[in-house]
């Protein structure tokens, strides 16, 4: 007589063809087994967004504390004048570009020697130089203001330690110790008054460099073609929305107090609307995302461009047109790209593509194209090209897919009608798939903007909103991406720093981004599936 095993200890049954398996059935394992791949799941992204959150819920509260020190120390009220000068140096720099368009002129179209075509331009020369030395006063009281600025912040950030010091100590169970680290508040009304005694100078100052340029464009010495007269009198516009910035900075200075609270939503709205990312700076560390997220659209831009038509045009043909033969040899090669390592596709753009792509642009019969020549090859059109090529497998794939489900009975229709194969193709079966195909653009999107080696090694790494002026030849831009910035800067920065902090910001931002980019193509997807249901 066969014994059993107590219930307790029973943890597999097998009886009369049912399988159990700690009191589940066959059907209760296989679902708990894949069912549970969606809790897993939504497990793995509430971690995923709690440290995110918790790693740079703290940048704000650390932003606005840097900018209450930047605007106490003076930092604020020297950037006014600091700004001013900057203006200027912009409007020099025009006049340096006409003078290059000015020895252009001379000796392509004058045919002129070097020589000859700068001593053409000695008269440009000396009124640019009178132009560029008019902001003198103004640039050295920004210096002088500079030094004292930044000795203030400086006493205070040194007091700011040695406060963090103290309370080591304390925490330690140092008491003694840290009754020997003397920490002197900084007394910022003591401080300011030298920078803020300086405003009768500046004032004199102003007032005369606004009567020096005056003086100095009113003789600019005039242009020797039509279109270049017109740059000048481009300038000389220029140089009077300047001038008649000059009193708007000194109401800035003559109103500016350094006890005017720092609103919370200034430190969000900064770094959301910043147009700076400056770190490490001796004078004031900026957090704005704005040109790292122009820079990550405009890379992704690019490539959609050039992989939209690829992968969409590719899976019409292997889908609708191919042969057997054709569609095993083309569904695997575009396949196999997806496998290939993306550090390995960015050696192969600093290496080959890019340099390629920028002797492209130097030949003479496609000076036509915007933007060349360039001279940069690790730019916005080299990044681009190779996340178009990663592109293409997942817009490839998912195209495919909705143009499988598309019922055949369209097509059938379509052809009894009497309708080519292209004209069921393009008006048929591209419009009833059309929702699938824009949420695989939309996932191709997804897949881009989140890749990282590619841009960081090969977009050029150049922390500036690109020159939207210049049309289409901004796609020969050097920038800088979300994703690169995480990955350049993480492993420096100090754990539970600002910059830290800021990093991990970035990141929810870009995680969020890819969240609302797959939740839309998601969307679209159901609604397809819902509509051909």
């Amino acid at each position: 007589m066969a014994s059993s095993a107590p219930a307790d200890e029973t943890h597999f049954i097998a009886h009369k063809g049912h399988f159990r398996l700690f009191g589940l059935t066959l059907d209760d394992c296989i679902k708990v087994f894949f069912g549970g791949n969606a809790v897993i799941s939504i497990i793995v992204l509430a971690l995923i967004t709690y440290f995110l959150f918790r790693e740079g819920a703290g940048f704000f509260g650390d932003n606005r504390r840097n900018l209450e020190v930047y605007r106490q120390a003076g930092l604020e009220y020297v950037d006014f004048i600091r700004a001013q000068q900057d203006d200027h140096a912009a409007l020099t720099r025009y006049l340096s570009d006409l003078r290059v368009r000015q020895v252009k002129f001379y000796t392509q179209e004058k045919k002129l020697s070097l020589a000859e075509a700068n001593a053409a331009v000695a008269g440009f020369d000396e009124f640019a130089g009178q132009y560029g030395d008019a902001v003198d006063p103004i640039r050295s009281l920004v210096s002088d203001l500079t030094e004292q600025a930044t000795a203030i912040k400086e006493k205070f950030n040194v007091m700011e330690d040695k406060k963090t010091e103290r309370d080591q100590l304390v925490a330690a169970g140092q008491p003694a110790a840290a009754a020997k680290v003397v920490v002197v508040p900084v007394d910022f009304v003591a401080e300011l008054k030298p920078i803020l005694g300086t405003l009768p100078a500046y004032r004199d100052a102003s007032a005369d460099f606004a009567k020096r340029l005056a003086e100095v464009v009113s003789a600019a010495p005039a242009m020797p073609s039509l279109a270049l007269q017109d740059r000048l009198e481009r300038f000389r516009q220029l140089n009077a929305e300047y001038l008649a910035g000059f009193p708007a900075v000194l109401r800035n200075l003559e109103t500016w107090d350094f006890r005017k609270p720092v609103p919370a939503a200034q430190a969000f709205m900064s770094f959301l609307f910043g147009r700076e990312w400056l770190t490490a700076s001796f004078w004031q560390d900026w957090y704005g995302v704005v040109p790292l997220l122009v820079g990550s659209i405009m890379v992704s831009l690019v490539a959609l461009v050039l992989a939209v038509p690829l992968g969409v045009g590719a899976a019409i043909y292997v889908n609708q047109i191919a042969s057997p033969i054709e569609q095993k040899f083309i569904k695997p090669c575009i396949e196999f790209i997806s496998a290939i390592p993306s550090v390995v596709l960015g050696f192969f753009g600093i290496a080959v593509l890019g340099q390629a792509l920028r002797a492209l642009s130097q030949v003479k019969a496609l000076s036509w194209v915007p933007g060349f020549p360039y001279s940069e090859r690790l730019n916005i059109l080299t990044a681009g090209c190779l996340l178009a090529l990663i592109a293409v497998p997942t817009i490839f794939t998912l195209a495919e897919d909705a143009l499988n489900n598309v019922p055949r009975s369209f097509k059938e229709a379509s052809f009894a009608l009497g309708a080519t194969r292209l004209q069921t193709v393009i008006r048929i079966i591209v419009p009833a798939s059309l929702s699938g195909i824009i949420s695989a653009v939309l996932l191709g999107l997804g897949r881009v903007i989140g890749e990282t080696m590619v841009v960081l090694l090969c977009a050029g790494n150049r922390i500036a909103i690109p020159d939207f002026t210049a049309g289409l030849a901004v796609i020969t831009q050097p920038v800088h991406t979300m994703t690169g910035i995480i990955a350049q800067e993480m492993g420096e920065v100090v754990h539970g720093s600002i910059h830290y902090r800021a990093l991990f910001v970035v990141g929810m931002l870009l995680f969020f981004l890819s969240l609302a980019i797959n939740y839309a193509a998601q969307r679209i997807v159901r609604r397809y599936r819902i509509a051909i249901g």
